[in-house]
């Protein structure tokens, strides 16, 4: 934490080390104290273009949850821009990526029964997607049945490529694109590519229309794909609007500057909720003064906007968690109790199972001879990378590729180029068990690492091997389900390890949503199947559920503020799967722990009356950045106004989390204690009565004061302390280098449960 307290003496600056060796222009963003704007400007536009930089190098202005510009400079420029007293910070523009039915009822949803009928399924909420864009006739977007737009409704349909005015309707109320940064040319991708791009809101990617349908999709009968996942397609908040942000752009990701300014039109527009599966591709967190989404979202949340973000698909190793600022919800994938089986079957007879979405002629159980590029070529031919393998040696065979590194959908194309049959795809130690299913140009099934080591020893023993694949179709009612998805973002959390992250997991793998006309399932540029949903697997598919359950939450609920709605779904998410077990970790196999999960699995029903919330305000937030050693200049650049810190420093674990984190050192000796403070609001019964149930983590004493909560009419909020007491001589810690816990407050009818989690680590 050290270096940041220099923060409280330098402006913040982020850029290039040499200034004077490389004079190319890169795109900025300027963060400005507004307040210092002189009179004679008649806006900030004026004064930002008389005194800081051209009129043409201005890519956008932001007013609302930020203030300042993003403008393209050469370096000197930024450097001039920087000493300018009236500029809190600068920072180069950088580029983000997406983290890429059945799910609704998974989650507790019945028709005319709960939170659907008592929210009228989401109908007045706005939910603005910062994503791709969107494929507007799908039928998932129809407002057939819909009543008037929301009259607070502020925002616009901006029309462009292939986008007309008549592309919005009572469903899509509001569509917008943001190119300005990408076209700036940050990283590369200078220029939107019109053979394969929209300069509209219409996507061409497939990604946005997908978390777009899955968060707020109207009931599609006869839905599909390719005969898969067969039903009714339906969103979690069916009657929900849709204000559309095209923030990202195929094949080049999203820019930081483009996201901001989304954050600024949705937050002006009216949006009620944003969802945004967007964020590093690296599991690497910036600090939350230099990332965008975490100070456009701050913004967002600080006018009552719910604010849902994806944990990223860099699991299962820990600390791989992403999107990690406190006003946040953060959401990771579980598995639905659906399946797509494929089974490989060996010339020795032996089946092994694995997942596959490939619809096209089945190879109807003829023997093929089986190859593993990886055992005599390199690196790139155990992946089945672009021309790494030989014609002659794999022609008519069915070939072993390793995942990773490239598509897995891209490596059957590979395979099918270089004569191929078939395509088995084998995870590594690093995926474990963890399947998703892929829409494969070429017969192919994925299996997981033992499967595919135990076809590659087969292989090794067997000059003849050879193998066939058979095609299961979908399956339904699959135990156990919800698993935490192996490649779920887990913690702990990098930035801020007193902040339990994710928050909580909902349904990610395997989730069938609409889909662009743009390209085909696999989103490869070969694949010119036309289909009107596909299925996909991601955080970006868990982040829109719970997008469209705060739409449900804050229907049901107009004043519940974001912390409130987030608070609900974690103290009543569930911890135990459809077999009634503990929730298991795909990789592993192994009970999940709160690292992987949060607070547990979005659990719907129990969501609409928690009975309990923990509430958080700006001045909550404040405090916590004072308590991470922020000074009040860094801390003005996300919240925009100026702020000073307590003398007496505040704790970051005191901040008023629906879970507790406490850290002792590594080089504890003897017994140590910490106490933490929550404050609880009451949303159920006047005059109920709460008493504490401790469930401590292992070697742990948790004592929890008062241990009753009495509320009436008068009485509507309530405190209590936590003490947390820790034996170096009893503590010890498992796998994941913490142990974990809960407290929860029952009247008889609520549960409302935090998890603790009890870790040791070293000062940074």
């Amino acid at each position: 934490m050290a270096p940041l307290l220099l923060l409280q003496f330098l402006f913040l600056i982020v850029l290039p080390c040499q200034i004077s060796a490389d004079q190319t222009a890169k795109a900025y963003i300027v963060r400005v104290d507004s307040s210092a704007k002189p009179s004679v400007f008649p806006t900030h536009y004026h004064w930002y273009t008389a005194q800081f930089t051209e009129p043409t190098t201005i890519l956008h202005v932001y007013d609302t949850v930020f203030h300042g510009f993003s403008a393209v400079l050469t370096p000197s420029q930024a450097a001039s821009v920087i000493q300018h007293p009236s500029v809190l910070a600068a920072f180069e523009d950088s580029r983000r990526v997406m983290h890429t039915t059945r799910s609704p009822q998974f989650l507790g949803l019945r028709n005319q029964h709960g939170l659907w009928s008592e929210s009228d399924y989401g109908s007045d909420v706005i939910i603005g997607v910062f994503d791709t864009g969107i494929w507007p006739e799908r039928r998932s977007f129809s407002d057939l049945n819909l009543g008037p737009v929301p009259k607070r409704w502020r925002g616009t349909c901006e029309t462009g490529v292939k986008f007309s005015i008549n592309n919005c309707n009572r469903k899509i109320i509001g569509a917008r694109f943001f190119s300005k940064g990408h076209e700036a040319g940050a990283s590369g991708f200078g220029g939107i590519n019109e053979t394969i791009e929209f300069k509209s809101p219409r996507d061409a990617d497939g990604h946005g229309t997908h978390t777009a349908s899955t968060a707020a999709g109207r009931h599609a009968f006869r839905a599909s794909m390719g005969g898969y996942a067969p039903g009714i397609a339906k969103g979690v908040a069916p009657k929900a609007r849709l204000a559309i942000y095209k923030v990202c752009w195929k094949n080049a990701g999203c820019f930081d500057s483009d996201i901001l300014a989304a954050f600024d039109a949705a937050a002006n527009d009216g949006v009620d909720i944003i969802s945004i599966s967007i964020g590093g591709s690296d599991g690497i967190s910036s600090p939350y003064y230099l990332d965008p989404i975490a100070i456009g979202a701050y913004g967002a949340v600080s006018r009552g906007i719910f604010v849902s973000s994806s944990a990223g698909n860099e699991g299962p190793s820990g600390l791989s968690v992403t999107n990690l600022a406190p006003w946040l919800t953060t959401v990771g994938a579980g598995t639905i109790d659906r399946n797509f089986p494929a089974e490989v079957i060996l010339g020795d007879g032996r089946k092994l199972s694995g997942v596959s979405l490939y619809a096209g002629e089945p190879l109807k159980g003829k023997m093929y001879p089986l190859i593993y590029p990886g055992k005599s070529g390199g690196l790139s031919a155990s992946l089945c990378m672009e021309n790494s393998l030989d014609p002659n040696s794999v022609r008519g065979k069915i070939v072993i590729c390793d995942r990773g590194s490239s598509a897995r959908t891209a490596k059957g194309l590979v395979v099918k180029k270089a004569g191929g049959v078939g395509m088995i795809l084998a995870n590594g130690v690093s995926n474990g068990e963890g399947l998703v299913g892929d829409a494969h140009l070429i017969p192919a099934c994925a299996v997981g690492s033992s499967e595919g080591d135990e076809i590659k020893a087969y292989l090794a023993s067997n000059s003849t091997a050879s193998a066939t694949i058979n095609f299961q179709g979908t399956e339904i009612g699959v135990k156990p389900a919800p698993v935490v998805a192996s490649f779920s973002g887990r913690g702990p959390n990098g930035l801020n390890p007193e902040i339990l992250k994710p928050d909580l997991i909902a349904p990610g793998v395997n989730i069938l949503a609409a889909w662009t006309e743009a390209v085909g399932p696999t989103g490869l540029d070969s694949d010119t199947r036309k289909t009107e949903f596909n299925i996909l697997s991601g955080t970006s598919m868990a982040c829109p559920h719970v997008s469209g359950a705060a739409a449900l939450l804050k229907s049901a609920h107009p004043d519940w503020s974001p912390a409130a709605i987030r608070s609900a779904m974690m103290t009543t998410a569930s911890l135990i799967d459809n077999s009634l077990n503990p929730m298991v970790d795909e990789s592993s196999k192994k009970p999940a722990t709160p690292y992987d999960y949060g607070a547990g699995h979005l659990n719907l029903d129990l969501a609409m009356d928690p009975g309990l919330v923990y509430d958080l305000t700006d001045n909550d937030y404040v405090s916590f950045l004072c308590a991470i050693e922020y000074g009040p200049k860094t801390i003005q650049v996300i919240t925009r106004s100026q702020v000073s810190c307590p003398m007496r420093k505040p704790l970051p674990e005191n901040l008023n989390y629906p879970s507790i984190t406490a850290m002792f050192p590594t080089r504890l000796t003897g017994v140590s204690s910490k106490t933490f403070f929550r404050m609880v609001t009451n949303v159920g019964e006047a005059d109920a009565v709460y008493h504490v149930r401790v469930e401590p983590p292992k070697g742990v004493k948790v004592s929890v004061k008062p241990g009753k909560l009495v509320f009436s009419e008068t009485m509507k909020r309530l405190g209590y302390y936590v003490s947390i007491t820790v034996d170096s001589r009893n503590l010890v810690l498992d796998d994941s280098g913490a142990v974990f816990g809960s407290i929860s407050w029952v009247d008889g009818k609520h549960v409302v449960r935090s998890p603790i989690v009890v870790t040791q680590t070293d000062p940074l």
